[in-house]
């Protein structure tokens, strides 16, 4: 990438994601130069500009909008709020990245894709678990053949969270929205799916609230599931996916992966570490940032041709960490084309077409297929 070319960023929303995740490795790309940021109602011990009083800064994004010195612009503002947002920056000549859940629909998703073509600007969403280092062992495992073909897969974001939280986006199942444990973690789980076995047949999902001991079979104000169950068909490959998220889950160490292949099978415990890494206050630059140690590694078990199966540990793969994200973020902003960017936004309306599935699975008992909009 071109040293002398510089990109301008601002950023819409001055929560967790902004600070942990955007703002510091905003820093660590040389092409990206923090202009502003949008914080609505600036208080004392959470005020951006007082962490931040060498750059601009608006409580109204519209004023950052018609900033024509602002090329890009991250949106990192709840996911009911980020179709208006996004389209306004579209329109303002903007490149931008939006956080995930993208928009609570995936007609705005692919809406915004298109519009995105005919303004001929990127368009980003922020799935930043593309660069966790045991999704990354996965991709490599299965790129070298080493389990085969793949019989079913098993992904889980399970947690033991038996206290209610409180109120928040991720606890409101509405559409409108695009929150709940579907959105939320869901959106990770699917996301990784999609990379990794495109789109599936047919989705069919139980919504459950652990919490309270009971299914949830509507929707609507009582009705939002704090975990989910969902078994992905792929005809094709005669294969399924089973992703989970739950908060009443009582391990030591929680699965993340269990892959079962024709040759062998891979179980993984434990959560990528940069995340935790980074809300301790850690940074990229760290030494060790984000790599796991030996007993964090998954267990690989290889059939023999005697029929013997054997047993070890499978190192995690060296982390790209998400700092490898925004790198290729960068290079998509200078080149101007779709196919650089990280996660296009065309392949987060697919990811939302398939929560849509599971919507509909859960509310009527039966499988559905997922359905893509028409651009």
């Amino acid at each position: 990438m071109s040293s002398a070319q510089k990109f301008n960023v601002g950023i819409i929303g001055y929560g967790l994601s902004a600070k942990v995740f955007h703002i510091p490795f905003i820093s660590l790309t040389p092409s990206l130069i923090l202009h502003s940021i949008v914080q609505r109602s600036p208080v004392p011990g959470n005020s951006a500009p007082d962490d931040f009083p060498t750059i601009q800064h608006f409580t109204d994004a519209s004023a950052l909008l018609s900033d024509f010195s602002v090329h890009i612009v991250i949106v990192s503002t709840p996911p009911n709020t980020h179709f208006a947002f996004v389209r306004d920056a579209l329109l303002a000549g903007k490149h931008v990245l939006v956080e995930k859940p993208f928009v609570p629909a995936s007609a705005q998703a692919f809406e915004l894709t298109a519009l995105a073509r005919k303004q001929n600007r990127v368009l980003c969403v922020y799935q930043n678990r593309r660069w966790d280092s045991d999704f990354l062992t996965v991709q490599k495992l299965l790129r070298d053949g080493d389990l085969g073909r793949v019989i079913e897969f098993e992904t889980h974001f399970d947690r033991f969270r038996p206290e209610k939280p409180a109120a928040s986006w991720k606890a409101d199942l509405s559409i409108d929205n695009g929150g709940g444990v579907l959105y939320d973690l869901g959106t990770h789980l699917l996301d990784q799916v999609f990379v990794l076995f495109g789109m599936p047949t047919t989705v069919s999902a139980k919504f459950v609230n652990q919490r309270d001991g009971k299914l949830v079979t509507g929707e609507g104000e009582g009705q939002e599931p704090d975990s989910v169950s969902l078994v992905l068909s792929y005809a094709e490959r005669g294969m399924l996916v089973f992703a989970r998220a739950g908060v009443v889950c009582v391990e030591k160490e929680q699965v993340r992966y269990w892959v079962r292949g024709s040759k062998g099978s891979y179980h993984k415990t434990g959560l990528d570490p940069q995340e935790h890494h980074l809300r301790s206050g850690g940074k990229v630059t760290d030494a060790g940032f984000g790599k796991e140690d030996v007993p964090s590694y998954g267990r690989l078990c290889i059939a023999g041709a005697d029929g013997r199966v054997e047993e070890r540990a499978c190192e995690t793969v060296k982390p790209e960490t998400y700092r490898r994200f925004y790198e290729l973020f960068a290079t998509a902003v200078e080149s101007g084309r779709e196919e650089d960017v990280p996660v296009p936004a065309i392949q987060a309306a697919h990811v939302l077409a398939i929560i849509e599935a599971a919507r509909e699975s859960a509310k009527l008992g039966r499988d559905a297929a997922p359905v893509l909009p028409t651009m």
